[in-house]
């Protein structure tokens, strides 16, 4: 019976990666730290900071507007949502990009796809903004 390689294995192996090779706080640092310097490079995309302006606002008025917690919920959790799917899209967007700058139908497929899943959160953050605004302030 042979021993499993490292593809099998679910210990990393440092020599591929030694960042795989951290544990405890360690880990928990450098993920950290890699979340920053992923939310600094999308504060350099245009639509990923007019939303989170946008949720610089909402975030605070989500806390005003909601009468439940589950209705804060809601409303923070859609505007979070918005910016999350935009990061997503933006790391698929850089990815088609490193591949290469010519024109493929599967890479253009794949950056459509991202942006109809950025397209779908903000319609879903407008469509539960605009029923909690109906029931304040639309039949009162």
């Amino acid at each position: 019976m042979s021993t499993p390689s490292n593809a099998q294995s679910a210990e990393p192996d440092p020599t591929v990666n030694p960042q795989k090779a951290r544990t405890g706080l360690s880990r928990i640092w450098h993920a950290a730290g890699y979340s920053i310097a992923g939310l600094r490079a999308g504060w350099s995309e245009p639509a990923f900071r007019q939303e989170a302006s946008a949720a610089i606002v909402l975030l605070p008025l989500s806390f005003w507007l909601g009468e439940s917690w589950v209705e804060v919920a809601l409303l923070a959790g859609s505007v979070i949502a918005v910016l999350v799917i935009e990061l997503l899209n933006t790391g698929i967007e850089t990815a088609i990009d490193r591949i290469g700058p010519e024109w493929n139908h599967l890479s253009k497929r794949a950056k459509d796809m991202g942006s109809a899943a950025v397209l779908l959160a903000l319609l879903l953050c407008a469509g539960v903004w605009a029923a909690a605004l109906w029931q304040r302030f639309g039949h009162g």
